[in-house]
């Protein structure tokens, strides 16, 4: 029986990448501490500077539909997001001295905007009765808002997140255990709950910054619901021997049908027939008994959801707007399909969740597929830049290539660059947190690297290093060209509800930026048009070439896998397993050791001890690498905790996630830069920032051969200071 990827959080099923080997050596992390000192390296404050929170930056939609400012429309911007999905099991939220010290080490490192994520569940942790939010995390949750507004921090919020909201009396509020998501579409029960509870979470004054949150200059975008999607909460509820569609679907489906077909004759006409016992007359009509069975019934079914869909948006939006709030709005987060496309037709914003390799818990047994993102085209972000509207911001609300993946090094190039391409608006992947303030704190998802985890692993903090230079410092140039999805309405439904924009043409979004568009907007630009099989993105590259849009000497050749951005910064090679980066500010390079060597432009990766990132960026103001005096350089490999184990020599299934202290992969890449200088050094930087003992030095021509294993500990940062004579 056919079975939906996109339930397994859209993997692509690509293979790529060897396993782990013996001859593998990994070296244990020595840092305890991980709060940057100010002025370090790792201190973008000054490169990245925070505006203060005010009515003049309040975030709104601009003119081009791109997040700006109030007080400066005409301006678009970006922002690393941190997400922030605090429970018990990663400590909860901190006291006051822990959140003024965790949002000022948030701003160093360049974030700009946090997500609040499952607030409700923490807020009713261990309450018996509804609405009882535990004083003592309201107080926290509160300070922690003011603490990110002085840092000049925006926020997000979800509306729901938790499937037990603000029920009392329950302790997996972080597990899909009830249909409280769905319910809120068609119960008014539910809905009133609903309501309830974003009311007293939104309208709550905050002693700390003096106004209820909904009002506040620092709240961005509220998400209705988290993954609201009716399809996606059936699939995450799927359940051995249970229909997949719950029965409170039935009535109103049967009314829709009523309303649309008239009588059971007209219906069995556009069906092909219905099953014996079914009429309309008696509301009989049975909801599909296999949701990955193509049928007519499946398509009137997708249709009925996203009516049902705008319907609940526009219900929820009204109450949201009642209590004052003037800013965006967004949900159905996620679930990438033509049919949640209609259904985010008309919002604010969109809001998108991703993943490469995904796992959906910690259990032993829990297996991934060790894929490589670079092989099957950066899938997971394709998906995402083929869900926008164009015309409205885009916000990855989540998006991760998971631990203990061997490749997700590959992240912190492949995401902020595309979506820097693609003009998008905020970039956040996902974690219990960014970051931390030191290794070993006792909370149960804080004593080992885990999926979401993102403070504790080297690779992911790396990734995100390089991500806030890459988007939101703006090294990576948005595309100058723009080819548009046209999208039609309820006729672009079909019989299959895994429908999605197919990866023959979402391609197009590793060139120029995508997304969708009405089609009766369209005017002669070059487009992808309706029906989708009468496009083929080689033929579109063609027809930008031959328009102008697109450089004849464009590298892209669709059948030989390699893709080149029409900026010339960005160039994918599938077979390759490579990614290439040339920017004036940072080149980089995501690679296979085998398809070494490589000229970036000024950087050339000759030589690799195993796979990888490498990246250098120049940290001067303005950041040049051609001119720049301090460059830092990224050298990502993979980590894994002390101890850990597996059932399968490919390392797909967990037996044992280990313990810490974290372990870095031993790795080594030979470097030039085309660069002479009086006098160079090379120093190791520790995971806290703190500058180390020099590495190598020299005069003239630069090139070194760099490891990570250094004497004061494997880290995955370095310093390079480059002297031309010329200044005292």
């Amino acid at each position: 029986m056919r079975r939906l990827t996109l339930a397994l959080a859209l993997v692509a099923l690509s293979c790529a990448g060897g396993s782990a080997t013996a001859a593998e050596q990994w070296l244990p992390v020595r840092e305890t501490s991980l709060e940057l000192k100010p002025g370090s390296p790792l201190d973008f404050s000054a490169i990245l500077p925070n505006r203060a929170i005010d009515p003049g930056h309040r975030l709104i939609a601009g003119p081009t539909g791109q997040l700006v400012y109030a007080g400066a429309p005409q301006t678009p911007l970006r922002f690393a997001c941190a997400s922030l999905a605090w429970g018990p099991a990663s400590g909860g939220y901190p006291d006051h001295d822990g959140a003024d010290r965790y949002a000022r080490q948030l701003a160093m490192h360049g974030y700009n905007i946090a997500r609040l994520h499952f607030v409700d569940a923490s807020l009713m942790a261990g309450r018996a009765r509804d609405f009882d939010f535990d004083p003592q995390t309201l107080d926290r949750v509160h300070y922690m808002m003011a603490a990110l507004k002085n840092n000049g921090i925006a926020w997000m919020i979800d509306g729901l997140t938790s499937w037990r909201g603000g029920y009392g009396g329950h302790d997996d509020g972080w597990d899909p255990v009830s249909n409280l998501k769905l319910a809120v579409h068609f119960d008014d029960a539910a809905f009133a709950h609903w309501a309830a509870l974003v009311q007293k979470i939104f309208t709550t004054v905050n002693p700390y910054t003096g106004t209820a949150p909904i009002r506040d200059d620092a709240l961005a975008l509220v998400v209705l619901t988290n993954e609201n999607a009716i399809e996606f909460d059936g699939v995450t509820r799927d359940a051995p021997g249970k229909p997949p569609y719950d029965a409170m679907l039935a009535a109103p489906f049967n009314r829709w049908l009523k309303q649309r077909y008239g009588s059971t004759a007209e219906l069995s006409k556009a069906w092909g027939g219905l099953g014996g016992s079914e009429t309309l007359e008696d509301a009989s009509i049975r909801l599909p008994n296999d949701r990955y069975a193509d049928s007519p019934r499946m398509r009137d079914l997708q249709a009925f959801f996203t009516e049902v869909e705008i319907s609940s948006a526009a219900r929820m939006s009204a109450v949201i707007r009642g209590f004052g709030y003037t800013g965006l709005i967004s949900t159905y987060n996620n679930w990438p399909t033509v049919q949640t496309a209609l259904s985010r037709r008309g919002l604010d914003a969109v809001t998108m969740n991703t993943y490469h390799d995904w796992i959906g818990g910690y259990e032993p047994g829990r297996k991934i597929l060790q894929t490589s993102s670079l092989v099957d085209g950066a899938n997971y972000m394709r998906m995402a830049a083929a869900s926008r509207w164009l015309g409205k911001p885009l916000v990855m609300t989540e998006y991760d290539h998971l631990f203990w993946n061997r490749t997700r090094y590959e992240a912190g190039l492949v995401m902020p660059a595309y979506a820097a391409l693609q003009g998008w608006d905020v970039l956040c992947r996902h974690g219990h947190g960014p970051i931390v303030l030191r290794y070993g704190e006792p909370y149960p998802h804080k004593q080992k690297m885990l999926p979401y985890a993102i403070a504790l692993d080297p690779v992911a903090r790396a990734g995100e290093t390089l991500s806030a230079l890459l988007f939101r410092r703006g090294d990576v140039a948005r595309s100058r060209v723009t080819i548009p999805f046209a999208v039609r309405g309820e006729q672009d439904l079909s019989n299959d509800m895994q429908a999605r924009e197919p990866e023959s043409l979402t391609d197009l979004a590793l060139v120029g930026r995508i997304g969708l568009q009405d089609a009766a907007q369209l005017g002669d630009e070059i487009a992808v048009l309706q029906p989708r099989s009468a496009n083929s993105a080689a033929t579109i590259i063609a027809r930008l070439k031959a328009s102008g849009a697109l450089p004849r000497d464009n590298l892209t050749d669709v059948a030989a896998g390699v893709y080149q951005s029409d900026t010339g910064e960005l160039v994918l090679n599938r077979p390759r397993r490579q990614l290439r980066l040339v920017t004036p500010a940072t080149e980089a390079l995501a690679f296979a050791a085998q398809n070494l060597p490589v000229q970036l432009g000024l950087l050339s990766v000759d030589a690799a001890e195993g796979d990888g990132l490498i990246a250098l960026s120049s940290l001067d103001t303005p950041a040049s690498l051609q001119n720049g005096r301090r460059l830092l350089l990224i050298f990502a490999t993979d980590a894994g905790n002390s101890e850990m184990k597996f059932r399968d020599w490919q390392d797909k299934v967990i037996a044992d996630y280990g313990r810490l202290p974290v372990l870095i992969r031993k790795g080594s890449v030979d470097l030039k830069l085309a660069r002479t200088a009086a006098r160079w050094k090379l120093s190791p930087i520790g995971l806290n920032g703190a500058v180390k003992p020099m590495l190598a030095s020299g005069e003239g021509a630069i090139a070194f051969h760099l490891s990570n294993d250094v004497a004061s500990g494997p880290t995955t940062y370095f310093l390079l200071e480059l002297d031309d004579g010329a200044r005292p």
